[in-house]
């Protein structure tokens, strides 16, 4: 079934460079989401046994960022194809001078992606780790590229640089890993290196940490090596920016908390996370000070990802508790970015801007993304009754439990700031009299995938249903 998991994507990815129809190409491509979708569905159920030599295996931590790249890429599947029937017609009444990238060459690459996230989630050994997230770069920095303009250039060129210099890095923490290991089993095997625990050179492994949390933490959006992220996620399309931002972001956590693992079985716990504290509160003090008068939505959405995963790094410094909030607010954190992200693809067709401030009367002028935009506030900012709130409120309860009132203090108080922000950019584009798109069509392609995101993510404020929650205990390691 893994094995399948990658298969299918690759191979409709590969064909999808082929096919010249494009009626025939995006149902090709919805099939293989669908197929993908439904078989990340049976994984979920019975989790399937390790293949290829226990190479690629998917325990609880990849489950959940194979279910949640899987969910947002077929909403996403299903936003993109009316997306890309409509593009055309925007891009010619917009006064676009350059063509977009060919239509083949971006269905192909989407699904590469999906099958290189898939890798990140079942991969079982570092040096496959890091081939996959490396894959994820090179398959979505055409994706970045789509509009191609200068400013779409620029962002794929910081992508690509940031990113290598990132994964750089983690490669050098590899090999500083396996020195750590030097004579015992695999050396970089994660089951082999937690049971070696305490046999790893502690110097070594020490320097491994310190390179592996700085180069995926550079992948995964953590200040301050978060640069290429505001310009990738605000120039990509937008059904991109949902997959970078709610997809790609948990494949770099997901390599952060494999190595913090290993460093928990070898005794230096708490170097981990002190760097997941470190680099939680960093981003999000730089989330807060960007957030505030920032006047691109897309670039305002793209620093609230930064936030977002500077809540995953605080919740994962703080314990196992805090550690189940982590992985659960990745999991909201998916459904939100996403909703709002594609939402943010109908302003951006309707109005022809990404300026907060020629944005008036959205509400008025396109009903069911403003109730979207309007329900997304509330969603991004933690508050009642989406799931960031109760994902959010575990961390704290984590913070206060482990008597780290420092951590709580500053948590709050980057929040606070973060929804002032949030809400005067969400609030003045809601309000004001119907303008900038008066002809405006709302598709059910365009509202129905975000309204889908959302609902979900409305769903697990409530609590989280009793199989997420086994996975999110078993993720964490909770008894």
């Amino acid at each position: 079934m893994i094995l399948a998991l990658l298969l299918i994507p690759l191979l409709a990815g590969a064909a999808a460079f082929a096919i010249r129809g494009d009626s025939l190409r995006r149902g090709f491509w919805l099939a293989a989401a669908a197929a993908h979708a439904a078989l990340t569905v049976a994984c979920w159920r019975h989790a399937p046994p390790p293949v290829l030599g226990g190479w690629l295996g998917l325990d609880a931590a990849g489950l959940l960022v194979l279910g949640a790249a899987s969910a947002l890429f077929l909403a996403a599947t299903v936003y993109g194809i009316g997306f890309l029937a409509r593009e055309e017609e925007s891009r010619l009444r917009l006064g676009a001078r350059r063509r977009n990238e060919s239509e083949p060459v971006f269905t192909g690459c989407l699904l590469l992606f999906l099958a290189a996230m898939t890798l990140t989630a079942a991969a079982r050994n570092f040096g496959l780790l890091w081939v996959a997230v490396e894959a994820t770069t090179l398959a979505s920095a055409p994706l970045v590229f789509f509009h191609r303009h200068a400013r779409s250039l620029e962002a794929v060129w910081k992508y690509l640089v940031v990113c290598s210099v990132g994964i750089a890095l983690a490669l050098g923490g590899n090999i500083f890993l396996a020195a750590s290991a030097a004579g015992g089993g695999s050396p970089l095997g994660f089951d082999d290196l937690a049971r070696m625990g305490p046999r790893l050179n502690a110097t070594w492994l020490r320097a491994a940490l310190v390179f592996l949390f700085v180069g995926y933490g550079t992948k995964m959006g953590l200040a301050p090596m978060h640069t290429w992220l505001p310009d990738a996620h605000s120039e990509s399309p937008s059904m991109v920016s949902a997959l970078l931002s709610g997809a790609l972001l948990n494949c770099a956590f997901l390599a952060l908390w494999r190595a913090s693992r290993v460093a928990s079985a070898a005794g230096q716990g708490e170097l981990a996370g002190t760097l997941f504290l470190v680099l939680g509160a960093v981003s999000l003090g730089i989330a807060a000070v960007f957030v505030l008068g920032q006047s691109d939505y897309k670039r305002l959405l793209a620093y609230s990802s930064v936030e977002h995963m500077g809540i995953l790094a605080t919740g994962a410094g703080l314990g196992a508790a805090g550690a189940y909030g982590a992985f659960f607010h990745a999991v909201n954190h998916s459904l939100v970015k996403g909703m709002l992200f594609l939402s943010a693809g109908n302003i951006l067709a309707a109005y022809g801007t990404k300026s907060v401030e020629r944005v008036r009367g959205l509400a008025r002028t396109l009903p069911w993304t403003g109730a979207l935009w309007a329900a997304g506030l509330f969603a991004v900012t933690g508050a009642p009754p989406f799931g960031t709130f109760v994902s959010e409120w575990t961390i704290l309860r984590a913070a206060a439990a482990g008597g780290r009132w420092g951590v709580l203090v500053f948590f709050l108080a980057a929040l606070a700031v973060i929804f002032l922000g949030m809400s005067r950019a969400f609030l003045s584009m809601l309000q004001g009299p119907k303008g900038g798109a008066e002809k405006a069509r709302e598709p059910v392609s365009a509202w129905m995938p975000p309204l889908v995101l959302g609902a979900a993510a409305l769903a697990l404020g409530f609590g989280a249903p009793g199989f997420l929650d086994r996975i999110l205990r078993e993720a964490a390691g909770l008894p």
